[in-house]
């Protein structure tokens, strides 16, 4: 079919920012009745803030929305993400979703990326969409959740003490410089983390990109807050993040938990998030859950999550096309 697309200037209006809302609301509500949708703050700062690490691209249809992320870094400009696709449930199996596909497709190829990526929920119209298209599922995952008022109340007095030589420290907002580089270097360790058989490749992560990215979450409306683990030497042993894209919305994200390799096996990860826990319970009282991702073979991390009270919401998985 013939769409009557629409790119985004890098400063959509209000109107924009509503229309393309109102796309991703009806297509969520549709495809995830029971999970909050992503707010108009949320959706704003993303069309209208661009990502750290690459260049965005949308396009806008009265029928449906797409959003391309161009990686710029110089290890990852052979790939891609795509960051939606969404058709309105009226609007769909008339060839709309196809429709963006090719222009996503035209543009990728268009810049010399040979793959791109998409995060996708199993079991609904997404995963049968991509699959026609021939993406595959090189990273399966699930999200999970976390009452935090279930959580606080049942692990009420469980707050372990760290390990000698470790200290308990919490950043709201960016890292302070004095921690930056080494916080960095703890993020670093995130290379061993599962990624399956994507093309995208691991930054290296330096002070100054690390408050690149922690900014770009503030910048479009968030707030974000770390609970570490720090030695004497001036290590960060160990952090988990949590990252408000709405500040009044009562759903955040779990961003990263990390381990650095020679401190694991001590208890830090759950330390961390049972501080961020806390932290998080009393700095954000509209906060009623907390979302994270993991992906199934490490389970490490699903088992510390489940000790906190995660329970599985649903399956998901990262899709790749080599083009």
């Amino acid at each position: 079919m013939t769409l009557a697309l629409t790119n985004l200037s890098a400063a959509p209006t209000d109107a924009e920012v509503d229309a393309w809302a109102a796309v991703v609301t009806a297509a969520h509500t549709a495809d995830l009745p029971d999970v909050p949708a992503p707010t108009r703050v949320e959706i704003a700062g993303r069309l209208r803030v661009p990502p750290a690490a690459g260049r965005f691209t949308h396009w806008a249809a009265d029928e449906g929305v797409a959003s391309l992320l161009l990686f710029t870094d110089a290890g990852n400009a052979h790939t891609a993400s795509l960051d939606l696709l969404n058709v309105r449930p009226d609007a769909r199996r008339r060839g709309v979703g196809t429709a963006l596909w090719h222009r996503v497709r035209e543009e990728l190829l268009a810049r010399g990326r040979t793959s791109v990526s998409t995060m996708v929920d199993l079991g609904g119209p997404g995963q049968a969409f991509a699959e026609s298209l021939g993406f595959e599922n090189v990273l399966p995952l699930a999200w999970y959740v976390q009452d935090v008022q279930d959580a606080a109340a049942g692990l009420a007095g469980a707050e372990p003490e760290l390990p000698a030589g470790y200290a308990p420290v919490c950043w709201e907002g960016l890292v302070p410089d004095a921690w930056a580089a080494a916080a960095a270097v703890a993020h670093g360790a995130m290379e061993d983390a599962p990624t399956g058989d994507m093309d995208e490749q691991p930054p290296a992560w330096t002070a100054e990109r690390l408050h690149t990215a922690q900014r770009l979450v503030l910048d479009r409306g968030g707030r974000m807050l770390m609970a570490a683990a720090v030695t004497p030497a001036g290590e960060v042993a160990s952090y988990t993040s949590l990252v408000l894209p709405d500040p009044a919305a009562p759903r955040a994200l779990q961003y990263d938990t990390v381990v650095v390799p020679a401190h694991r096996g001590r208890g830090l990860g759950r330390a961390v998030k049972l501080r961020m826990l806390t932290e998080a319970t009393a700095r954000f009282p509209a906060l009623r859950e907390i979302t994270t991702s993991v992906a199934d073979e490490n389970t490490p991390m699903r088992t510390v999550n489940a000790a906190l009270g995660y329970r599985r919401e649903r399956a998901a998985g990262i899709f790749q096309i080599k083009l």
